[in-house]
């Protein structure tokens, strides 16, 4: 039940339609428990049309004083028009009493309905945006495929399990416990058997409880492997292909979809299962009652007549369809609650790159950027260890080493992608983690080594973060990322929508767009992840040109895996295994025994 409050505590902000909706429901419930507490003196009249009540009893809060009121104005209508007004004047109550039971039901519903969906869109909402400020350590550790679903599947599975199951959780237990109430205040003794007997449905929706529980569980789990899988599918197509892997793929995800398919099975069949066994239970107690009762009225003991019984009989069969649809809900809403449960992991996961209080401002960047005594260990295992170095503003200081050695580690805590495990990451001699992130990453641009573009117009990806981009702007910065010419002749120039991922571009001109995007947002500090380490020649000379016009007056961090890009670097620093081995100017290196004229040299000799 603690998910369930949970989930409650999502209603807050909308209380005012639950509000309306409870009491649509009650005022339902109501108008239907006296349309059947009519029947009681439609049978009267048929069966015993002379025993009419001459005097009006007295008002108390008992059933039958209330039932005899009513017996007295019916009597006063037959004694005036005859028996068949009587059952007329019953009739037209009781379609009366229907038709305003259906009105309340359906605003009931008109203000459930957009209530659970804005409760499912807040979560997605919430999801969404936890997505977007999770650290990057979080996407190392968790698959794509199960985010995806999470945001997907588990939000789907919440709107269709628990939403849709949402009023009834409130409406049926509520139309039991009137029920019940109205049981009580004819006959505390039937009803007392009732109570007896209750205890054997509720043990029974307990064991389906537990077990639908660990079923929605395993299903979901086979989901995330199932979109996971699919999710490499599309994105290694190409390799896919190259190996001739097809059969085995194919054969992987029959295998996965046949285990997800087969749980999924399970767990249905056992919330099918719920609502027959529960009408059984219950039609099961009605004949016990029906047995009991019919002793008690033939024998005349505990004041129970005929009429009053039959009464009962009716209302309590009103028992019946709460109950079978509250088991179906209630099993649905396992269901949901997995889904629930799996979103919310994703919602207080841990947030590992927080703000300070009081975080101060950074408007520009004015002089250095020194890294002192910064070590950095990722799930334990040592990265960076004791990083040293100071990068002075306008300075272009490029990072080389072999793979493995931490270059791309060390960049990525100058934005606060990661925070130093020990030591101190200064920006004009200030902690980094004082400032305001936005302030922070505002001053720095980057360009990858694998341009990341997204599925709209060349002009919104190269303004992308910029709310107020203009059209010049995104020019010039195409202009100086030599992409102004190949965007021309595009269809639309730059609307031009260019696919996902910008798969309707080449390799470089997916990279020049990236750099445009840099430029244009004007930054101060400029990140270089080998961005042009996967280019062919001619594409390289390309993109180079365009880095050289960019790294113009601006502060660089350049990783370079073709050591002929950064001979004129004002600083190079040699990293292997997590440490500073070397650093100087490209001359310098050279004239030095060390890892750098190994790394030269060998690339000196694969190039002839």
């Amino acid at each position: 039940m603690k998910g369930f409050f949970k989930l409650i505590s999502y209603v807050a902000p909308y209380k005012a339609y639950a509000f309306l909706n409870v009491l649509f429901n009650l005022l339902s419930i109501v108008f239907e428990l006296f349309s059947i507490s009519l029947l009681m003196p439609f049978l009267n009249i048929l069966f015993k049309p002379n025993e009419l009540i001459l005097v009006k009893p007295e008002l108390s809060p008992n059933f039958n004083s209330l039932y005899g009121i009513l017996k007295y104005y019916i009597s006063q209508i037959i004694m005036q028009h005859g028996p068949e007004s009587g059952l007329i004047f019953i009739s037209v109550l009781i379609v009366i009493m229907i038709f305003l039971k259906n009105v309340c039901r359906y605003m009931a519903l008109f203000f459930m309905v957009p209530l659970r969906n804005w409760i499912v869109r807040d979560l997605r909402n919430q999801l969404y945006q936890r997505v977007l400020i999770l650290p990057l350590s979080y996407f190392s550790s968790e698959r794509k495929g199960d985010l995806i679903t999470r945001m997907s599947s588990d939000a789907q599975e919440l709107e269709y399990s628990i939403m849709s199951s949402f009023e009834a959780m409130f409406k049926e237990p509520l139309t039991v416990i009137i029920s019940l109430s109205v049981l009580i205040w004819m006959s505390p003794l039937l009803t007392m058997i009732v109570f007896l007997c209750m205890p054997i449905i509720l043990i029974f929706l307990g064991r389906v409880t537990r077990k639908l529980k660990r079923q929605a569980r395993r299903g979901q789990d086979k989901l995330d492997t199932l979109v996971s899988l699919f999710e490499e599918t599309l994105m290694g197509v190409r390799i896919i292909k190259a190996f001739n892997a097809q059969d085995f793929l194919n054969r992987r995800f029959k295998q996965q979809n046949s285990q997800y398919t087969n749980v999924y099975i399970q767990g249905n069949r056992l919330l099918d299962a719920a609502s027959p066994i529960s009408e059984t239970l219950t039609v099961a107690i009605l004949a016990f009652i029906l047995w009991f009762g019919g002793r008690m009225v033939l024998s005349g003991q505990g004041n129970v007549t005929a009429d009053m019984f039959i009464g009962f009989v009716a209302i309590f069969t009103q028992l019946i369809p709460p109950i079978k649809a509250f088991s179906t809900a209630f099993g649905r809403m396992q269901k949901g609650l997995i889904s629930l449960g799996r979103i919310e992991e994703v919602l207080h996961s841990e947030e590992k790159i927080v703000e300070v209080a009081n975080a101060k401002q950074l408007p520009s960047f004015g002089q250095t950027i020194e890294f002192k005594n910064v070590s950095f260990s990722y799930r334990d295992e040592p990265v960076l260890k004791n990083i040293n170095l100071r990068i002075e503003k306008g300075k272009t200081v490029a990072l080389v080493g072999p793979s493995g050695a931490g270059k791309s580690t060390l960049t990525d805590l100058i934005p606060r992608f990661y925070d130093p495990t020990e030591g101190k990451v200064l920006i004009d001699g200030i902690d980094i983690r004082e400032y305001k992130i936005l302030d922070l990453r505002q001053q720095m641009g980057m360009v990858s080594q694998e341009s990341i573009l997204f599925n709209d117009s060349i002009f919104n990806n190269i303004a992308f973060g910029q709310v107020n981009a203009s059209a010049e702007g995104v020019e010039n910065s195409a202009r100086v990322a030599n992409a102004y010419d190949f965007i021309k002749e595009t269809d639309n120039g730059f609307q031009t929508n260019i696919g996902d991922r910008g798969n309707k571009l080449s390799g470089g001109q997916k990279q020049r767009i990236s750099i445009a995007r840099a430029v244009n947002k004007n930054p101060e500090i400029l990140i270089l992840d080998e961005a042009t380490s996967a280019l062919d020649t001619t594409s390289e000379r390309l993109v180079q040109d365009a880095l050289s016009n960019v790294m113009k007056g601006r502060t660089t961090v350049v990783i370079a895996h073709r050591l002929s890009t950064i001979i004129n670097a004002d600083l190079i620093v040699v990293l292997d295994k997590g440490q500073i081995v070397q650093q100087g100017s490209h001359q310098e290196l050279l004239k030095q025994e060390g890892l750098y004229k190994e790394l030269h040299d060998m690339q000196k000799l694969g190039s002839l």
